[in-house]
């Protein structure tokens, strides 16, 4: 069986998997941001459409809810010409019993070029690119990854601060349930960041001390000296039991406030993958600063990032070596 460095690299002529950051080289990611940064101009003139894809097929499938996710994939795969199907899991066979290998091979006899897949499980969307012809971008999978949220996250930070290389970077929140987290984490630490993680115990996961971060339990402890404050939401919907006393408690030990950011360095930004719980784990004055809010900005950076991995993975530009 083929791991997910393996199958994120197995790929050649178009037929490359995105299914998580683990895996993929510190030149792969460069070279996706750099496609991205174009993006970016592309999405801000008049004319935003190229005919790239014309005639491929991308079928977006999530079985989770979605609202920027879903919209950015099919918005990116739009502006490069393609066709694309959103399927919704309420609306799809699966309801009526049909199984997710089933509904892979219904799908791959439409010879789709690329599939974009968000479920609920960890490890569904490798095994259904195992069923498939075209690519599958994973649009994340239970708790395990979200490769293309780490990829805007990281071209939002770049674009700010002019590398990610020597940042001090603080994730912060509910970071056992987060697939976001651990795609930044993959990410930061590859492109050379220093990360700090900032939650109490109970929402620090497994073998953290093999991850490759400092962990801190106290917010003002962690955020001192830091360039960016990554919050993250309570995923209570993947809690069972209870991981905090209560929100109230959880905010004022755990929520980001002006005291709390006034640890981290001056000019530090403020981040978030949303949806925001407002008050919760961020303060609204703050989350609205556009002096110190990247947030708006992250949503941006969702369209051309993920414009740049449906281009690579058609065109199999991403597992070309570097040059020497």
């Amino acid at each position: 069986m083929t791991t997910y460095a393996e199958t994120i690299a197995a790929g050649l002529n178009g037929h490359g998997h995105l299914l998580g950051i683990e895996g993929l080289r510190a030149d792969q990611i460069s070279y996706l941001l750099n496609l991205a940064d174009g993006y970016v101009d592309q999405n801000r003139a008049v004319k935003k459409t190229t005919d790239l894809l014309s005639g491929r097929t991308v079928i977006n499938l999530f079985f989770e809810n979605s609202t920027r996710t879903l919209t950015s994939f099919e918005l990116a795969a739009k502006r490069l010409g393609a066709d694309v199907i959103n399927m919704l899991v309420a609306s799809s066979s699966i309801k009526k019993g049909e199984t997710l290998i089933d509904t892979a091979m219904t799908l791959n006899a439409m010879h789709p070029d690329v599939m974009v897949v968000r479920h609920s499980d960890s490890g569904a969307v490798k095994l259904l690119s195992e069923k498939v012809n075209g690519s599958v971008i994973n649009a994340g999978d239970g708790s395990h990854e979200h490769p293309t949220q780490a990829l805007l996250d990281a071209l939002t930070i770049r674009r700010r601060k002019g590398d990610l290389y020597g940042l001090r970077v603080a994730i912060c929140g509910d970071i056992a349930h987060s697939r976001v987290a651990r795609s930044n984490i993959h990410l930061l630490n590859t492109m050379g960041a220093e990360v700090r993680l900032i939650a109490p115990p109970t929402l620090l996961p497994a073998a953290v001390e093999r991850m490759g971060v400092e962990t801190f339990h106290n917010m003002k402890e962690g955020l001192e000296g830091c360039d960016i404050v990554m919050m993250l939401r309570l995923q209570l919907e993947r809690m069972q039991g209870s991981f905090v006393p209560s929100i109230r408690e959880y905010f004022r030990y755990f929520g980001l406030d002006q005291e709390k950011l006034a640890m981290a360095k001056p000019d530090a930004l403020v981040m978030h993958p949303g949806p925001m719980n407002r008050g919760v784990e961020i303060d609204s004055e703050l989350a609205d600063d556009l002096d110190r809010s990247l947030i708006r900005t992250q949503v941006e950076m969702g369209v051309a990032v993920r414009m740049a991995c449906l281009h690579a993975l058609t065109q199999g530009t991403l597992n070309e070596e570097p040059a020497a």
